[in-house]
This record gives C-alpha cells, sequence and structure tokens, in this order.
C-alpha cells in the first residue's frame, strides 16, 4: 500500500522560543524545575512553589515574585505554560482580582526539555552492538499468523514489542558508529595508545559482523514467508486497535485514521527495508556491514601506521647481523628457504577469489576443512582455440541419491539420540552424565536460547515438539567431546501433544 502523503508544517517552532531569549537562563531554569516536578508527577505549580524551588539554587537567591511573575507571563505567551485559575485559594476579592494560578507544563515544553535534557548527556551515553535484538525481532514475526487470530489489545501490543525493538536495534547501532566518525575518535584511532585497546574493538565488531549476517538473512527469510499475512491482514488490525484506544485530546480530530495508517505501514516499510533490498536500492543491513568492516580495515590500517612510525629512526644495523648468522648456521638450502620464508614472508603474492559451490552450507564447518577448489586458466593468446569437449554430461542421479539417503540417516541418528534424553516428558541437563557429542551440545543450546528469548519462555523444536524451559538451582556441568560445558541447570518440559 501507498502512503499518503501529508503536507509538511514548515511554520515556526514558538514554544522553543525560550531556548534563545534574552533572559534564557531564567527561562531555561524555570522550565526545567517544571519538567522535574512533571516526573514526580507534580504536574501543576503555583508560583510561590515555583520561587521557593528557585531560591534554592545559588544562582537565583535575589529573584523576586515580581521578576517570576513577568518571566511567567513571558512563558504564557509562547505557549510553554498553561495558566488554571485556582477559585479554592481565593479568599478575598483581591485575591480574585489578582488570579491566584497554577501553571502547567504544555505538550510541547515537555517533548522539548526532554529533548534538552537529552542533548546534556548525548555524549555520556553510547550504543553497544548486541545481537539479541535481532532473535527478539525474528521470534515476533515468527508469531505474525498466530497474532493475526488474536484480539485487538494483543495485536497492538505485538506490534509495539516490534517496532521497539527495531528503533532500539536502528538506534543502537547508530549510536555506536556515529562515534568512530567523530573528530575525537579519529584523534584516538591515530593516537599511541590506540594499540592497546585495538584488539577488542576489533574482536567485539568482527563478532557483530558474523552475528548479524547469520540473523539479517534469517529474518529476511521470515519476512518473506510472513509477508502477505502481514500486508494483507494484520496491519489493517493493528490501525483498528490503535483507534480503539481512548485519547483525550486527538479523539475528535480529523483524518486521524488515515494518519495513523500512514505511520504503521511506514514503520513496517522501514523494518522491511532494513532487511530486505528492493527497487534498486540496497538494504540497510548490508550498508551497516560495509561500514563496520570499513571501520575494521581502517583500525589496522591505523595501528600498522602507528607501529611503522615508531619504528622509524631505530637502528636494524645489529637485527641484520642476527639474520645473517642464521643463514650461516642452515645446514642445507631447504633450511634457507623456510628461514627466508619466515623472516621475509612469500615474495610474490597473488590473491585469487571464485565463486565455487561448498560441500555444506554450515557455519561450524571451516572452508579448510573442505576440497580445493581447480581453476584452468588459458593462455592470453590471439592464436589459442580452447578444445572442444564433445563427452556429454555425466549422470549423478545415484551420488545425489547417495548424499540424500547419508544426510537423512545421519539427520534421523540426531534425533534418536535427542530423544533418547527426554524422560517422562521432561529433559533435564543436570541429569546427563554421559559424554554428548558436538552436534548434540549444539541442538541443546539451540533449544535452550530459543526458549530463554521467548517472552512465554516456550519454544519448538525442529521435530514439531513445543516444550517449556525452566530453570533449576545452580549450575550443572555438560560433558563433551570437546572439553566440559558449564551452564545452569535447565529443564525441558515438553508437551504431550
Amino acid at each position: 500500500m501507498e502512503q499518503a502523503g501529508h503536507k509538511m508544517d514548515l511554520s515556526p517552532v514558538l514554544e522553543t522560543s525560550y531556548l534563545t531569549a534574552q533572559n534564557v537562563r531564567q527561562y531555561r531554569a524555570i522550565m526545567r524545575l517544571f519538567f522535574r516536578e512533571y516526573e514526580k508527577m507534580r504536574f501543576q505549580l503555583y508560583k510561590e512553589d515555583i520561587l521557593d524551588l528557585l531560591h534554592r539554587q545559588e544562582e537565583f537567591a535575589d529573584y523576586t515574585m515580581a521578576q517570576l511573575i513577568q518571566d511567567l507571563d513571558a512563558l504564557v505567551g509562547w505557549k510553554n505554560l498553561t495558566p488554571l485559575q485556582d477559585p479554592r485559594k481565593v479568599y478575598t476579592i483581591a485575591d480574585y482580582k489578582n488570579k491566584q494560578y497554577r501553571y502547567t507544563m504544555s505538550e510541547y515544553a515537555v517533548e522539548i526539555e526532554r529533548l534538552t535534557a537529552r542533548l546534556e548527556t548525548l555524549f555520556l551515553e553510547s550504543g553497544n552492538l548486541s545481537t539479541n535484538l535481532f532473535r527478539r525481532l525474528a521470534d515476533n514475526l515468527e508469531e505474525a499468523e498466530a497474532v493475526d487470530r488474536r484480539k485487538g489489545k494483543e495485536i497492538n501490543e505485538w506490534w509495539n514489542n516490534l517496532q521497539e525493538d527495531f528503533r532500539r536495534l536502528n538506534q543502537n547501532y547508530q549510536d555506536y558508529l556515529r562515534e568512530f566518525y567523530s573528530g575525537r575518535a579519529e584523534k584516538l584511532l591515530k593516537s599511541v595508545e590506540f594499540i592497546i585497546h585495538k584488539d577488542r574493538f576489533i574482536a567485539y565488531l568482527k563478532e557483530f559482523v558474523q552475528e548479524m549476517q547469520v540473523h539479517s538473512g534469517r529474518i529476511a527469510g521470515i519476512i518473506k514467508r510472513r509477508e502477505s499475512v502481514i500486508e494483507n491482514s494484520l496491519l489493517e488490525k493493528v490501525v483498528l486497535s490503535e483507534m480503539e484506544i481512548p485519547r483525550a485530546l486527538s479523539q475528535e480530530r480529523e483524518g486521524r485514521e488515515e494518519e495513523i495508517r500512514d505511520q504503521v505501514y511506514g514503520k513496517w516499510e522501514s523494518l522491511k527495508g532494513w532487511f530486505l533490498a528492493g527497487d534498486g536500492r540496497e538494504c540497510e543491513s548490508s550498508k551497516v556491514l560495509a561500514i563496520t568492516n570499513d571501520i575494521i580495515r581502517s583500525m589496522i590500517q591505523n595501528a600498522a601506521l602507528i607501529v611503522q612510525l615508531q619504528n622509524w629512526g631505530v637502528s636494524r644495523k645489529e637485527d641484520y647481523r642476527n639474520m645473517v648468522r642464521m643463514f650461516l648456521n642452515c645446514a642445507t638450502m631447504e633450511d634457507a628457504h623456510k628461514l627466508s620464508a619466515h623472516l621475509f614472508g612469500i615474495q610474490q603474492i597473488e590473491h585469487f577469489k571464485i565463486r565455487d559451490e561448498r560441500e555444506t552450507d554450515s557455519i561450524n564447518q571451516s572452508v579448510y576443512e573442505e576440497s580445493p577448489s581447480r581453476v584452468y586458466l588459458k593462455p592470453h593468446t590471439r592464436t589459442y582455440r580452447e578444445k572442444k569437449d564433445r563427452t556429454g554430461f555425466p549422470d549423478k542421479s545415484l551420488e545425489k541419491l547417495s548424499q540424500r539417503m547419508q544426510y537423512l540417516k545421519r539427520i534421523e541418528h540426531e534425533r534418536v539420540e535427542m530423544m533418547g534424553y527426554i524422560k517422562d516428558g521432561k529433559l533435564e541437563v543436570g541429569k546427563i552424565t554421559e559424554v554428548v557429542q558436538e552436534s548434540v551440545r549444539q541442538t541443546l543450546l539451540q533449544w535452550i536460547s530459543q526458549a530463554a528469548l521467548s517472552p512465554s519462555g516456550r519454544g519448538r523444536t525442529e521435530y514439531g515438539q513445543e516444550f517449556v524451559l525452566k530453570r533449576g538451582k545452580g549450575d550443572c556441568v555438560l560433558k563433551c567431546e570437546d572439553g566440559d560445558l558449564r551452564l545452569p541447570a535447565y529443564t525441558l518440559w515438553f508437551s504431550e501433544s
């Protein structure tokens, strides 16, 4: 659904006038006191209360009631404060003529003060690159079909949780990566002190890149599967659930439903565009990966440059003498070649990058464990003609069938092994005493993490069984082929269906 365009309101914002007025310190002090009391649920203040709070600050010890009334009138004129006449505090005709007011902040003023308070602590806060939000987004999107059958209040709660996780994800990575492009960060990256922290930064960023590659691909697949349900049915129900919420000031405003619909569909398009590319544009997750890789590359280059600058002017004469002695002590030419490769590295380096199908898509298997790829080079001569291969295409049906049978056999073996640990409808990690295989450990940790990230503590195995995760007292040790794993004493309770 295309978003309807709204005309932009470019008129001046009168409520921000007090931030740049002549008596800005007095105005800002009054508004900040109002905001602090607002956060304490004191929404209305008398001028006597305001004057008492101002006198507690040394700068306003001589501040008078006449000055306060004049400043309050200015703030009322700028629509930052709203005066409410209080007839209960009128005891005489003179008091009534003097109009005893209570003052309350306008909605604009609250948001402006909240923004100024946020700006004061902007550089004290920093984002992070946690990948937990990816998992929560994936879980929420997976529940789209189930949420589509629920009531309006539950749909609204699901939508708000989804948008809150997406907002935090977007804001966290922007805040964290922004620091690397600031002037202070650029000076730090070029300083000698940065060498100490370089490895921690690079390891942190590389871990984020690896996790994001896995989770962004998974979320993109979920969005493609749930896209029709969300766009054809669920988003309209979200709009209706927003309309059902009673609002004191905006209930009668015309065009409210269309405005909410534009916001809902716009937020969904933003979330989808973060993980899916389309219309000739690159998805946001790919841009984040490119920026992160650029930061890692810049860190490594700066570190190498700093080390090189430190080594300038240092005499290498004694080092060269030691190298010559080592070569003279080599018994054979083969030993000399090995020493040369160790000291000077490979003399002629050429990097080749090819596109070849991998033997497996498993992320746990290294490329060094796979068979090497062969690349046939052709002569760069004008007279060369490639020989035509007249042999047919080999039939690999039996080979594919054999590989498929082996794969199904391995999967069935893993399923039987995992089911063997379930006793009386529950799997107690602490009661597994034998040494388990790597596949068992990975599957068990995947089940635990899936349920731990779910708000209800529930999960589903790849075999279709539903379970509830409960944490017992203390920790336990799971004996694995490659070492012992200490983790909380979890128990997985499986449903009988």
